[in-house]
Protein backbone atom coordinates (compact mmCIF):
# COMPACT_ATOMS: atom_id res chain seq x y z
CA UNK A 1 0.00 0.00 0.00
CA UNK A 2 1.45 3.45 -0.89
CA UNK A 3 2.39 5.75 1.95
CA UNK A 4 1.65 9.45 1.89
CA UNK A 5 5.37 10.06 1.38
CA UNK A 6 4.47 9.94 -2.33
CA UNK A 7 2.31 13.07 -2.17
CA UNK A 8 3.74 16.50 -1.35
CA UNK A 9 4.02 17.38 2.35
CA UNK A 10 4.04 20.97 3.44
CA UNK A 11 7.20 21.28 5.48
CA UNK A 12 5.79 23.48 8.25
CA UNK A 13 5.28 21.92 11.69
CA UNK A 14 1.77 23.36 11.72
CA UNK A 15 0.01 25.33 8.98
CA UNK A 16 -2.66 26.98 11.15
CA UNK A 17 -0.87 30.35 11.17
CA UNK A 18 -0.14 30.15 7.43
CA UNK A 19 -3.84 29.48 6.80
CA UNK A 20 -4.79 32.64 8.71
CA UNK A 21 -2.09 34.63 6.88
CA UNK A 22 -2.96 33.39 3.37
CA UNK A 23 -6.73 32.96 3.62
CA UNK A 24 -8.41 32.05 0.33
CA UNK A 25 -5.07 31.32 -1.37
CA UNK A 26 -3.70 28.90 1.27
CA UNK A 27 -4.50 25.70 -0.69
CA UNK A 28 -4.07 27.23 -4.16
CA UNK A 29 -0.58 28.56 -3.31
CA UNK A 30 0.54 25.04 -2.42
CA UNK A 31 -1.13 23.07 -5.22
CA UNK A 32 0.64 25.47 -7.62
CA UNK A 33 3.96 25.23 -5.77
CA UNK A 34 3.87 21.40 -5.69
CA UNK A 35 2.20 21.03 -9.11
CA UNK A 36 -0.19 18.60 -7.47
CA UNK A 37 -3.96 18.45 -6.88
CA UNK A 38 -3.36 17.41 -3.29
CA UNK A 39 -0.85 17.73 -0.48
CA UNK A 40 -0.61 16.87 3.19
CA UNK A 41 -0.41 19.53 5.88
CA UNK A 42 -0.92 19.86 9.62
CA UNK A 43 -3.65 22.08 11.03
CA UNK A 44 -4.08 22.50 14.79
CA UNK A 45 -1.78 19.50 15.23
CA UNK A 46 -3.89 17.24 12.99
CA UNK A 47 -2.78 15.63 9.70
CA UNK A 48 -4.96 17.01 6.89
CA UNK A 49 -5.11 16.37 3.15
CA UNK A 50 -5.90 19.51 1.14
CA UNK A 51 -7.08 19.12 -2.45
CA UNK A 52 -8.33 21.13 -5.39
CA UNK A 53 -9.89 20.74 -8.84
CA UNK A 54 -12.84 19.03 -10.52
CA UNK A 55 -11.61 15.48 -9.96
CA UNK A 56 -10.91 16.19 -6.28
CA UNK A 57 -14.43 17.65 -5.88
CA UNK A 58 -15.90 14.50 -7.47
CA UNK A 59 -14.11 12.33 -4.87
CA UNK A 60 -14.95 14.71 -2.00
CA UNK A 61 -18.67 14.43 -2.76
CA UNK A 62 -18.64 10.62 -2.95
CA UNK A 63 -20.80 9.70 0.04
CA UNK A 64 -19.28 6.22 0.20
CA UNK A 65 -15.84 7.76 0.88
CA UNK A 66 -16.53 10.88 2.96
CA UNK A 67 -18.79 12.02 5.76
CA UNK A 68 -19.49 15.42 7.29
CA UNK A 69 -19.83 14.22 10.89
CA UNK A 70 -16.89 15.52 12.87
CA UNK A 71 -15.59 17.72 10.03
CA UNK A 72 -16.92 21.16 11.04
CA UNK A 73 -14.97 22.41 14.08
CA UNK A 74 -17.12 23.20 17.12
CA UNK A 75 -16.12 26.87 16.83
CA UNK A 76 -17.70 27.00 13.33
CA UNK A 77 -20.81 25.15 14.55
CA UNK A 78 -21.13 27.59 17.45
CA UNK A 79 -21.11 30.59 15.15
CA UNK A 80 -21.98 29.75 11.54
CA UNK A 81 -24.02 26.52 11.29
CA UNK A 82 -25.42 25.85 14.74
CA UNK A 83 -24.48 22.70 16.66
CA UNK A 84 -25.27 19.34 15.03
CA UNK A 85 -27.18 20.98 12.18
CA UNK A 86 -27.79 19.61 8.67
CA UNK A 87 -24.20 20.41 7.57
CA UNK A 88 -22.90 17.79 10.06
CA UNK A 89 -25.31 14.98 9.07
CA UNK A 90 -24.83 11.97 6.77
CA UNK A 91 -26.77 9.11 5.18
CA UNK A 92 -30.55 8.72 5.12
CA UNK A 93 -31.09 11.13 8.02
CA UNK A 94 -29.25 13.83 6.06
CA UNK A 95 -31.24 13.15 2.87
CA UNK A 96 -34.52 13.23 4.81
CA UNK A 97 -33.71 16.61 6.35
CA UNK A 98 -32.28 17.90 3.07
CA UNK A 99 -35.64 17.24 1.38
CA UNK A 100 -37.21 19.66 3.86
CA UNK A 101 -34.74 22.37 2.75
CA UNK A 102 -35.23 21.50 -0.94
CA UNK A 103 -39.03 21.86 -0.56
CA UNK A 104 -38.51 25.46 0.61
CA UNK A 105 -36.20 26.37 -2.27
CA UNK A 106 -38.16 25.37 -5.38
CA UNK A 107 -38.41 27.72 -8.41
CA UNK A 108 -41.69 29.31 -7.16
CA UNK A 109 -39.96 30.15 -3.84
CA UNK A 110 -36.97 31.54 -5.75
CA UNK A 111 -39.24 33.78 -7.86
CA UNK A 112 -41.18 34.95 -4.79
CA UNK A 113 -37.97 36.01 -3.04
CA UNK A 114 -36.68 37.77 -6.18
CA UNK A 115 -40.01 39.61 -6.48
CA UNK A 116 -39.87 40.63 -2.80
CA UNK A 117 -36.28 41.82 -3.28
CA UNK A 118 -37.26 44.11 -6.16
CA UNK A 119 -40.25 45.45 -4.18
CA UNK A 120 -38.09 46.28 -1.18
CA UNK A 121 -35.25 47.82 -3.20
CA UNK A 122 -37.80 50.08 -4.92
CA UNK A 123 -39.47 50.98 -1.62
CA UNK A 124 -36.07 52.05 -0.20
CA UNK A 125 -35.23 54.43 -3.06
CA UNK A 126 -37.32 57.44 -1.90
CA UNK A 127 -35.47 57.33 1.47
CA UNK A 128 -32.11 57.31 -0.30
CA UNK A 129 -32.88 60.26 -2.57
CA UNK A 130 -32.43 62.78 0.21
CA UNK A 131 -29.36 61.15 1.76
CA UNK A 132 -25.78 62.12 0.95
CA UNK A 133 -24.36 58.58 0.91
CA UNK A 134 -25.67 55.05 1.07
CA UNK A 135 -23.51 51.97 1.74
CA UNK A 136 -24.89 49.24 -0.51
CA UNK A 137 -23.71 46.33 1.66
CA UNK A 138 -25.43 47.72 4.78
CA UNK A 139 -28.67 48.36 2.90
CA UNK A 140 -28.57 44.92 1.26
CA UNK A 141 -28.24 43.18 4.65
CA UNK A 142 -31.34 44.98 5.97
CA UNK A 143 -33.40 44.41 2.83
CA UNK A 144 -32.48 40.72 2.69
CA UNK A 145 -33.33 40.29 6.39
CA UNK A 146 -36.72 41.87 5.72
CA UNK A 147 -37.51 39.69 2.70
CA UNK A 148 -36.14 36.47 4.25
CA UNK A 149 -38.34 36.90 7.34
CA UNK A 150 -41.39 38.03 5.36
CA UNK A 151 -41.09 35.04 3.01
CA UNK A 152 -40.42 32.58 5.86
CA UNK A 153 -43.39 33.80 7.92
CA UNK A 154 -41.14 35.12 10.71
CA UNK A 155 -42.66 38.24 12.37
CA UNK A 156 -40.18 41.12 12.45
CA UNK A 157 -40.66 44.64 13.84
CA UNK A 158 -39.32 47.52 11.78
CA UNK A 159 -37.17 48.78 14.68
CA UNK A 160 -35.36 45.44 15.08
CA UNK A 161 -34.40 44.96 11.41
CA UNK A 162 -30.92 46.55 11.62
CA UNK A 163 -30.03 44.53 14.74
CA UNK A 164 -31.29 41.21 13.31
CA UNK A 165 -29.49 41.88 10.00
CA UNK A 166 -26.25 42.51 11.90
CA UNK A 167 -26.68 39.30 13.91
CA UNK A 168 -27.31 37.18 10.79
CA UNK A 169 -24.23 38.58 9.12
CA UNK A 170 -22.02 38.33 12.23
CA UNK A 171 -22.61 34.56 12.24
CA UNK A 172 -21.24 34.41 8.68
CA UNK A 173 -18.41 36.83 9.45
CA UNK A 174 -17.18 34.67 12.35
CA UNK A 175 -16.34 31.78 9.98
CA UNK A 176 -12.63 32.54 9.48
CA UNK A 177 -12.18 34.68 12.56
CA UNK A 178 -10.45 34.43 15.90
CA UNK A 179 -10.86 36.84 18.79
CA UNK A 180 -13.52 39.60 18.84
CA UNK A 181 -15.07 38.75 15.43
CA UNK A 182 -15.52 35.13 16.47
CA UNK A 183 -17.10 36.02 19.83
CA UNK A 184 -19.39 38.52 18.13
CA UNK A 185 -20.62 35.70 15.87
CA UNK A 186 -21.22 33.41 18.84
CA UNK A 187 -23.18 36.06 20.72
CA UNK A 188 -25.23 36.72 17.57
CA UNK A 189 -26.03 33.01 17.26
CA UNK A 190 -27.14 32.64 20.89
CA UNK A 191 -29.36 35.72 20.61
CA UNK A 192 -30.88 34.63 17.29
CA UNK A 193 -31.48 31.05 18.45
CA UNK A 194 -33.30 32.33 21.56
CA UNK A 195 -35.48 34.60 19.40
CA UNK A 196 -36.40 31.88 16.88
CA UNK A 197 -36.79 29.20 19.58
CA UNK A 198 -39.49 31.18 21.37
CA UNK A 199 -41.24 31.63 18.00
CA UNK A 200 -41.15 27.88 17.27
CA UNK A 201 -42.65 27.22 20.73
CA UNK A 202 -45.40 29.81 20.11
CA UNK A 203 -46.27 28.20 16.77
CA UNK A 204 -46.44 24.74 18.34
CA UNK A 205 -48.60 26.00 21.19
CA UNK A 206 -50.94 27.86 18.82
CA UNK A 207 -50.00 31.31 20.20
CA UNK A 208 -48.56 32.34 16.82
CA UNK A 209 -50.16 31.43 13.52
CA UNK A 210 -47.79 30.15 10.83
CA UNK A 211 -48.97 29.51 7.31
CA UNK A 212 -48.63 25.93 6.13
CA UNK A 213 -45.84 25.73 3.55
CA UNK A 214 -43.92 28.65 5.10
CA UNK A 215 -40.40 27.95 6.39
CA UNK A 216 -41.51 28.76 9.96
CA UNK A 217 -44.39 26.25 9.80
CA UNK A 218 -42.38 23.52 8.07
CA UNK A 219 -39.49 23.73 10.56
CA UNK A 220 -41.87 23.83 13.54
CA UNK A 221 -43.69 20.67 12.47
CA UNK A 222 -40.98 18.69 10.64
CA UNK A 223 -40.65 15.08 11.78
CA UNK A 224 -37.48 13.03 11.59
CA UNK A 225 -37.22 9.51 10.16
CA UNK A 226 -38.19 8.09 13.56
CA UNK A 227 -41.42 10.12 13.48
CA UNK A 228 -40.35 12.54 16.21
CA UNK A 229 -40.57 16.30 15.84
CA UNK A 230 -37.33 18.24 15.79
CA UNK A 231 -36.43 19.60 19.22
CA UNK A 232 -37.23 23.31 19.61
CA UNK A 233 -33.52 24.18 19.57
CA UNK A 234 -32.83 22.15 16.40
CA UNK A 235 -35.92 23.55 14.64
CA UNK A 236 -34.62 27.05 15.45
CA UNK A 237 -31.11 26.21 14.23
CA UNK A 238 -32.41 24.85 10.92
CA UNK A 239 -34.75 27.82 10.39
CA UNK A 240 -31.71 30.09 10.89
CA UNK A 241 -29.93 27.90 8.30
CA UNK A 242 -32.64 28.97 5.85
CA UNK A 243 -32.63 32.68 6.78
CA UNK A 244 -28.90 33.35 7.32
CA UNK A 245 -27.75 32.33 3.79
CA UNK A 246 -30.37 34.65 2.25
CA UNK A 247 -28.90 37.57 4.23
CA UNK A 248 -25.40 36.46 3.13
CA UNK A 249 -26.41 37.16 -0.52
CA UNK A 250 -25.59 40.79 0.44
CA UNK A 251 -21.93 39.87 -0.22
CA UNK A 252 -22.66 38.70 -3.79
CA UNK A 253 -24.83 41.78 -4.47
CA UNK A 254 -21.99 44.07 -3.31
CA UNK A 255 -19.46 42.22 -5.48
CA UNK A 256 -21.99 42.40 -8.35
CA UNK A 257 -22.13 46.20 -8.02
CA UNK A 258 -18.32 46.28 -7.99
CA UNK A 259 -18.23 44.19 -11.21
CA UNK A 260 -20.67 46.58 -12.94
CA UNK A 261 -18.61 49.58 -11.78
CA UNK A 262 -15.27 48.12 -12.93
CA UNK A 263 -16.55 46.71 -16.24
CA UNK A 264 -18.61 49.35 -18.08
CA UNK A 265 -19.14 46.96 -21.03
CA UNK A 266 -20.94 44.59 -18.63
CA UNK A 267 -23.32 47.39 -17.60
CA UNK A 268 -24.27 47.99 -21.24
CA UNK A 269 -25.09 44.30 -21.70
CA UNK A 270 -27.14 44.24 -18.49
CA UNK A 271 -29.15 47.18 -19.87
CA UNK A 272 -29.87 45.33 -23.12
CA UNK A 273 -32.76 42.96 -23.70
CA UNK A 274 -30.53 39.84 -23.70
CA UNK A 275 -32.47 37.55 -21.36
CA UNK A 276 -29.60 35.12 -20.76
CA UNK A 277 -27.00 37.69 -19.80
CA UNK A 278 -28.17 38.47 -16.21
CA UNK A 279 -27.93 34.77 -15.34
CA UNK A 280 -24.42 34.50 -16.84
CA UNK A 281 -23.44 37.67 -14.97
CA UNK A 282 -24.70 36.32 -11.62
CA UNK A 283 -22.83 33.05 -12.13
CA UNK A 284 -19.59 34.83 -13.05
CA UNK A 285 -19.85 37.01 -9.92
CA UNK A 286 -20.18 33.80 -7.89
CA UNK A 287 -17.21 32.20 -9.67
CA UNK A 288 -14.86 35.17 -9.81
CA UNK A 289 -15.22 36.83 -6.39
CA UNK A 290 -14.29 35.09 -3.11
CA UNK A 291 -17.13 33.68 -0.99
CA UNK A 292 -16.46 30.31 0.70
CA UNK A 293 -12.71 29.46 0.88
CA UNK A 294 -12.85 25.68 1.42
CA UNK A 295 -15.01 22.84 2.74
CA UNK A 296 -14.19 20.02 5.15
CA UNK A 297 -15.11 16.32 5.37
CA UNK A 298 -13.69 13.21 7.05
CA UNK A 299 -12.71 9.97 5.33
CA UNK A 300 -15.34 7.30 6.03
CA UNK A 301 -12.87 4.44 5.53
CA UNK A 302 -9.31 3.76 4.42
CA UNK A 303 -8.87 4.22 0.66
CA UNK A 304 -6.31 5.38 -1.91
CA UNK A 305 -6.59 8.07 -4.55
CA UNK A 306 -3.81 9.60 -6.68
CA UNK A 307 -1.14 7.75 -4.67
CA UNK A 308 -2.48 9.25 -1.46
CA UNK A 309 -3.53 7.13 1.46
CA UNK A 310 -6.73 8.40 3.10
CA UNK A 311 -7.14 6.97 6.59
CA UNK A 312 -10.54 6.56 8.21
CA UNK A 313 -11.39 9.72 10.18
CA UNK A 314 -8.79 11.87 8.41
CA UNK A 315 -9.81 15.50 7.79
CA UNK A 316 -9.83 16.57 4.13
CA UNK A 317 -10.25 20.15 2.86
CA UNK A 318 -11.56 20.93 -0.63
CA UNK A 319 -10.42 24.22 -2.17
CA UNK A 320 -13.51 26.11 -3.40
CA UNK A 321 -11.74 29.33 -4.42
CA UNK A 322 -8.91 27.49 -6.21
CA UNK A 323 -11.30 25.19 -8.11
CA UNK A 324 -13.31 28.21 -9.30
CA UNK A 325 -10.04 29.73 -10.57
CA UNK A 326 -8.48 26.55 -11.98
CA UNK A 327 -7.02 27.34 -15.45
CA UNK A 328 -7.68 23.73 -16.54
CA UNK A 329 -11.41 24.35 -16.02
CA UNK A 330 -11.73 28.05 -16.75
CA UNK A 331 -10.09 29.87 -19.65
CA UNK A 332 -8.25 32.96 -18.27
CA UNK A 333 -9.78 32.40 -14.80
CA UNK A 334 -8.61 35.75 -13.43
CA UNK A 335 -10.63 37.73 -15.96
CA UNK A 336 -14.24 38.68 -15.24
CA UNK A 337 -16.12 37.35 -18.28
CA UNK A 338 -19.82 36.39 -17.89
CA UNK A 339 -19.91 35.04 -21.49
CA UNK A 340 -17.92 32.01 -20.35
CA UNK A 341 -21.18 30.62 -18.91
CA UNK A 342 -22.71 30.46 -22.40
CA UNK A 343 -20.57 27.37 -23.07
CA UNK A 344 -20.59 26.01 -19.53
CA UNK A 345 -22.00 22.49 -19.43
CA UNK A 346 -23.23 22.63 -15.86
CA UNK A 347 -20.81 20.14 -14.27
CA UNK A 348 -21.51 19.37 -10.61
CA UNK A 349 -17.82 19.60 -9.70
CA UNK A 350 -16.06 22.40 -11.64
CA UNK A 351 -18.11 25.36 -10.35
CA UNK A 352 -18.44 25.20 -6.57
CA UNK A 353 -19.03 28.68 -5.07
CA UNK A 354 -21.53 27.18 -2.59
CA UNK A 355 -20.28 23.59 -2.71
CA UNK A 356 -20.46 20.85 -5.35
CA UNK A 357 -22.30 17.63 -6.16
CA UNK A 358 -26.03 16.97 -6.39
CA UNK A 359 -28.01 19.13 -3.93
CA UNK A 360 -30.75 16.48 -3.55
CA UNK A 361 -28.40 13.62 -2.54
CA UNK A 362 -25.34 15.35 -1.18
CA UNK A 363 -24.13 18.43 0.69
CA UNK A 364 -24.35 21.04 -2.07
CA UNK A 365 -26.22 24.15 -0.91
CA UNK A 366 -29.90 23.83 -1.94
CA UNK A 367 -30.24 27.63 -1.95
CA UNK A 368 -28.16 28.37 -5.06
CA UNK A 369 -31.29 29.06 -7.12
CA UNK A 370 -32.45 31.59 -4.51
CA UNK A 371 -29.00 33.23 -4.54
CA UNK A 372 -28.99 33.62 -8.33
CA UNK A 373 -32.59 34.89 -8.60
CA UNK A 374 -32.18 37.43 -5.77
CA UNK A 375 -28.87 38.58 -7.30
CA UNK A 376 -30.50 39.02 -10.72
CA UNK A 377 -33.37 41.09 -9.29
CA UNK A 378 -30.97 43.23 -7.21
CA UNK A 379 -28.56 43.90 -10.07
CA UNK A 380 -31.50 44.67 -12.39
CA UNK A 381 -32.61 47.29 -9.85
CA UNK A 382 -29.13 48.83 -9.53
CA UNK A 383 -28.52 48.93 -13.29
CA UNK A 384 -31.95 49.60 -14.77
CA UNK A 385 -34.15 51.25 -12.12
CA UNK A 386 -31.88 53.81 -10.48
CA UNK A 387 -28.87 55.96 -11.30
CA UNK A 388 -26.15 56.91 -8.79
CA UNK A 389 -22.60 58.22 -8.54
CA UNK A 390 -19.72 56.16 -7.19
CA UNK A 391 -17.41 58.47 -5.20
CA UNK A 392 -13.70 57.78 -4.70
CA UNK A 393 -13.45 55.03 -2.07
CA UNK A 394 -11.48 51.90 -1.20
CA UNK A 395 -13.10 49.15 -3.27
CA UNK A 396 -10.25 46.67 -2.81
CA UNK A 397 -10.89 43.40 -0.97
CA UNK A 398 -8.52 41.17 0.95
CA UNK A 399 -7.96 37.51 0.05
CA UNK A 400 -6.58 37.00 3.56
CA UNK A 401 -9.76 37.95 5.43
CA UNK A 402 -12.34 35.13 5.36
CA UNK A 403 -15.08 35.96 4.45
CA UNK A 404 -14.11 39.08 2.54
CA UNK A 405 -15.84 42.12 1.03
CA UNK A 406 -14.96 45.39 -0.76
CA UNK A 407 -13.42 47.53 1.99
CA UNK A 408 -15.92 50.42 1.70
CA UNK A 409 -19.02 48.24 1.37
CA UNK A 410 -19.67 50.10 -1.95
CA UNK A 411 -20.70 53.68 -1.28
CA UNK A 412 -23.29 55.28 -3.61
CA UNK A 413 -24.11 59.01 -3.85
CA UNK A 414 -26.77 61.15 -5.54
CA UNK A 415 -29.19 58.24 -5.94
CA UNK A 416 -32.14 58.96 -8.22
CA UNK A 417 -34.81 57.14 -10.20
CA UNK A 418 -34.05 56.58 -13.86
Amino acid sequence: MPSNEQIPHDKSLDNSLALMQEGYLFIKNRTEKYQSDLFEARLLGEKVICMSGEEAAGIFYDNSLFQRKGAAPKRVQKSLFGENAIQTMDGEAHIHRKLLFMSLMTPPHQKRLAHLAMEHWEASTPKWEGVKQVVLFDEAKKILTRIACSWAGVPLDEQEIAERAEDFYNMVDAFGAVGPRHWKGRRARTKTEDWIKSMISDVREGKLKAEEGSALYEMAFHTELDGRQLGTQMAAIELINVLRPIVAIATFITFGALAVHEHPEVKVKLQSSDREYPEMFAQEVRRFYPFGPFLGARAKKDFEWKEAEFKEGMLVLLDMYGTNHDPRLWDRPHEFRPERFKEWKGSLFDFIPQGGGDPARGHRCPGEGITVEVMKASIDFLVNKIAFDVPVQNLSYSLVRMPTLPESGFVMENIRWK
